[in-house]
C-alpha cells in the first residue's frame, strides 16, 4: 500500500506533463488523466492517511515492536530506494544523456579504482572498506573526470540522447538540441606550445558541466558504497546478493548509482534546464490547469490577437 501511494505520488509528479501530453488526443481520457493530476496530492495524502490508520487498527498485543519495526523498514526502505531510483526515471525524461552519462561514470569509477588499487595501491583509504586505497582513489578520479569530458562530447552528437521525452511514446526523438549541445569554437593559441596539433578546438558547452558529474562521481558517489559496506558489517554479511559471482548482487552494483542520480537531476534542474517561461512550460501550464472549453476559448482569443496583429503591422510571417 505504501510503496503504491509513493509510487502515485513520485511518478505523478515527475511524469505530470509526458502523461497529460500522451493522452490529449482522447478528450475523456484527457479529462480523466487531468483531474487525477490536478488533485493527485490530495488523493496521495489520503492514501498514505488511510495506510497510517490501517496499520494502526492491525496493532497486536505481543507484536508491537515487530510490527512498528516493519512499519520503520518500509518508510526507510522508500527513501533511500525507492526516493531516489524515481531521480532516474525523471533523469531518462529529461534526455537519455542525464541518465546514461552519470551511470557511465559510476562504471568507469568503480572499474578504474579497481585497477589503479590492484596495481598501485599502498595506503589505505577507509576502515569500512579494508581495500580501498588512496592510490585507487585518485587514480580513479582523475580517470573519470577526464572521461567525462570526453563521454559528453561522444553522447552529445547523437540527439536521440540528448532530446528529453514529452510523452509516454516509443519513436524515435528528433529535436533542437539547443545551445548545450552545439559545438563553440576554442583557440588555445597562447596556451599551448607551438608544436601542439590542434590549436583550435570545437566543445559544446555542456562538457563544461560534464567535468561537474565526473567530479562528484569521483569523489560522493563512492561513499554510497562505504556506506553499503558498513550497512552490510552491522549485519556481518558480506553482499547484499549472490547473482553477480565476484561482485555480490544487483544491490551492491547500485549503491552509488543512487547517489548519483539524485545530484544528475538537481545538477540539471539547477544549472541546466531554463528558468524562465518556455513555450513547453506554459503549455504545461494550460493543459493542467484550464479545462477543454477554457483551452479552446483560449485558442481562439489568441487566434484573433494575431489576425488583428498581423492586420496592423503587415508582418511577413502571417503570410
Amino acid at each position: 500500500h505504501f510503496f503504491f501511494t509513493a509510487m502515485l505520488f513520485t511518478y505523478g509528479r515527475f511524469l505530470s506533463r509526458e502523461l497529460v501530453n500522451t493522452v490529449s488526443s482522447d478528450h475523456l481520457l484527457y479529462k480523466l488523466v487531468s483531474g487525477l493530476i490536478k488533485y493527485q496530492m490530495f488523493i496521495c495524502y489520503f492514501l498514505y492517511i488511510s495506510g497510517f490508520v490501517w496499520f494502526i487498527l492491525t496493532l497486536k498485543k505481543k507484536t508491537y515492536k515487530y510490527q512498528f519495526k516493519q512499519y520503520a523498514w518500509t518508510h526507510m526502505i522508500l527513501l533511500t530506494v525507492f526516493a531516489q531510483s524515481s531521480f532516474t526515471v525523471a533523469n531518462i525524461f529529461e534526455g537519455m544523456f542525464w541518465f546514461l552519462l552519470p551511470a557511465s561514470l559510476i562504471v568507469i569509477n568503480d572499474i578504474a579504482a579497481y585497477l589503479f588499487g590492484f596495481f598501485l595501491g599502498r595506503t589505505p583509504l577507509i576502515k569500512l572498506s579494508p581495500k580501498k586505497t588512496w592510490e585507487g582513489f585518485i587514480g580513479a578520479s582523475v580517470t573519470t573526470i577526464i572521461s567525462a569530458f570526453l563521454l559528453a562530447n561522444v553522447m552529445g552528437r547523437f540527439q536521440w540522447f540528448t532530446c528529453p521525452r514529452k510523452d509516454l511514446s516509443t519513436g524515435w526523438l528528433q529535436c533542437d538540441p539547443g545551445p548545450m549541445f552545439k559545438p563553440e569554437h576554442y583557440y588555445l593559441g597562447d596556451w599551448v606550445p607551438h608544436w601542439f596539433p590542434w590549436k583550435d578546438v570545437f566543445l559544446m558547452p555542456v562538457q563544461w558541466h560534464a567535468l561537474a558529474l565526473g567530479l562528484f562521481a569521483s569523489i560522493i558517489a563512492p561513499f554510497g558504497g562505504f556506506f553499503a559496506s558498513g550497512f552490510k558489517r552491522a549485519f556481518k554479511i558480506k553482499d547484499f546478493g549472490d547473482s553477480i559471482p565476484g561482485h555480490g548482487g544487483i544491490t551492491d552494483r547500485m549503491d552509488c548509482q543512487m547517489v548519483m542520480a539524485v545530484f544528475a537531476y538537481i545538477y540539471h534542474q539547477s544549472f541546466i534546464s531554463p528558468h524562465n517561461f518556455s513555450v513547453d512550460a506554459i503549455l504545461d501550464q494550460i493543459l493542467r490547469n484550464l479545462t477543454y472549453e477554457e483551452q479552446r476559448n483560449l485558442y481562439e482569443q489568441l487566434g484573433e490577437m494575431l489576425g488583428n496583429l498581423c492586420k496592423a503591422d503587415k508582418l511577413a510571417a502571417c503570410l
